[in-house]
């Protein structure tokens, strides 16, 4: 899961809460809650440097503050997650299969019937 991400500070071990990003352009550098997917151009920094963070001289930090319980997800995340890998998990019918010939299908899956149009 994206949210199980270490800091990217070298000797950290602790798990990531934010993620930095630098808009050059601007000379700003922007921390945010953790993004939910890991970026190349992107730090995932922990707690404490989160907080212990300086930006270079003439450059703005911009802090994006959300509730960390914004991004747990909820019980309706969860069940939605898990009827999707159910549905997903539902053996899906062959479309090139004829329904009289659809068991006998399911048990050779590498062997497909093919009729003479003649």
């Amino acid at each position: 899961m994206a949210y199980l991400r270490k800091c990217t500070r070298l000797s950290c071990g602790k798990l990531a809460v934010a993620t930095l990003t630098y808009v050059y352009a601007d000379s700003t550098a922007v921390l945010g809650p953790l993004a939910t997917i890991a970026e190349p151009h992107c730090y995932d920094l922990c707690e404490f440097h989160a907080r212990k963070l300086t930006a270079p001289r003439g450059w703005e930090i911009v802090r994006l503050e959300s509730e960390p319980t914004q991004f747990v997800p909820s019980q309706d995340d969860l069940l939605a997650l898990a009827n999707a890998v159910r549905e997903a998990a539902k053996p899906q019918p062959d479309v090139w299969s004829e329904p009289a010939f659809a068991n006998d299908y399911a048990n050779r899956s590498h062997l497909r019937i093919v009729r003479d149009e003649n």
